[in-house]
């Protein structure tokens, strides 16, 4: 590998060490916005409510993340691509629809729901370049 291609995925390794630092921020901040989520968003017809999906996100992709930032490197990393790539945050359901039918509302969740796949592109394009 040549120099360059070693320094950008050291860079993106950054770059994903300091996004999971971020989202642990975000998260703390979104506080009043999910206790008022919980109760406005209750499952309906979903096996997962809203929060819960988003916790489900969130597991995936701490672990990916935590994974690369402590090794470099990833358990099965061909699944875990295949998994990012058919991951669409937004075509969830009740993501989709909690952020682009509340405008004003909720922006701190919003900004943790981007933050999330903001590091999913991320580690997406770090597997795929090492």
């Amino acid at each position: 590998m040549t120099e360059a291609i070693l320094n950008e995925q050291e860079l993106i390794k950054r770059n994903i060490a300091q996004l999971l630092s971020q989202l642990t921020n975000i998260y703390q901040n979104t506080r009043s916005e999910r206790k008022e989520i919980a109760t406005q968003f209750p499952p309906e017809n979903e096996e997962f409510s809203l929060l819960e999906e988003i916790e489900l996100l969130t597991v995936n992709l701490r672990g990916y993340a935590s994974q690369i930032a402590a090794t470099g490197d990833i358990v099965n990393k061909e699944q875990v691509i295949s998994q990012l790539q058919a991951m669409r945050v937004f075509s969830i359901t009740q993501i989709g629809k909690f952020y682009f039918n509340n405008n004003g509302k909720y922006e701190q969740m919003k900004d943790y729901i981007r933050t999330l796949d903001y590091l999913r592109l991320l580690l997406l394009e770090y597997l795929q370049s090492v």
